[in-house]
């Protein structure tokens, strides 16, 4: 999978094969993500330091926010890329939603303030996407493999998500003083349920 847009079909079956080995030991992908943690507080990444590949430049988090009895879900990953190596720009490429049992709901985009990436426009960071490649055995290959799985499969709807953040960005009026990307009022700038 390497650089290059991997077959919908090919990572469908990806994604498939995670969570089938992954349920054969009774896991999930959400579980699997926070097995070596003692309490889940939210906030807090993980796993903690981040997953970096240094080779694709590929790197993520999972957390979460408060319990909110009517929204289902737990927490999200934020997916990143580091095309100039760990010391590099970084750019926020999706977040996928799950639910308690890893189940993905939602795929968005948010607003710079929230991740604080390097910010880059639409069609820069649209072409970023093919490079999310994560081959890591830590912290779990299974998960790793999952979310690469995940953004190539939906790597077209990704795509409009992200021309949708910008969209948003260009019509969004801020607070007097406030420069639009800082904007705290303005958290999602556009989400697609899955």
């Amino acid at each position: 999978m390497s650089g290059l847009t991997p077959d919908k079909d090919r990572a469908r079956a990806e994604i498939a094969f995670c969570e089938t080995v992954l349920a054969k030991g009774g896991l999930n992908v959400l579980a699997e993500t926070l097995r070596d943690a003692a309490d889940v507080t939210i906030w807090t990444h993980y796993p903690q330091g981040d997953v970096f590949d240094a080779q694709s430049g590929a790197q993520w988090y999972y957390h979460c926010h408060e319990a909110d009895e009517d929204v289902p879900e737990h927490g999200h990953f934020h997916c990143f890329i580091r095309p100039q190596g760990a010391d590099g720009p970084v750019h926020h490429l999706i977040a996928i939603g799950v639910d308690a049992h890893g189940r993905p709901l939602r795929l968005f985009t948010v607003n710079q303030w929230v991740v604080g990436d390097d910010w880059l426009g639409a069609e820069a960071t649209i072409a970023l996407l093919p490079k999310f490649d994560v081959q890591m055995p830590r912290p779990s290959y299974l998960v790793n493999r999952w979310l690469t799985g995940m953004i190539a499969l939906y790597e077209d709807e990704i795509a409009g998500l992200i021309r949708d953040r910008d969209a948003v960005l260009e019509t969004h009026v801020p607070p007097a003083g406030v420069a639009v990307r800082a904007d705290e009022g303005l958290e999602v700038t556009s989400e697609l349920k899955v």
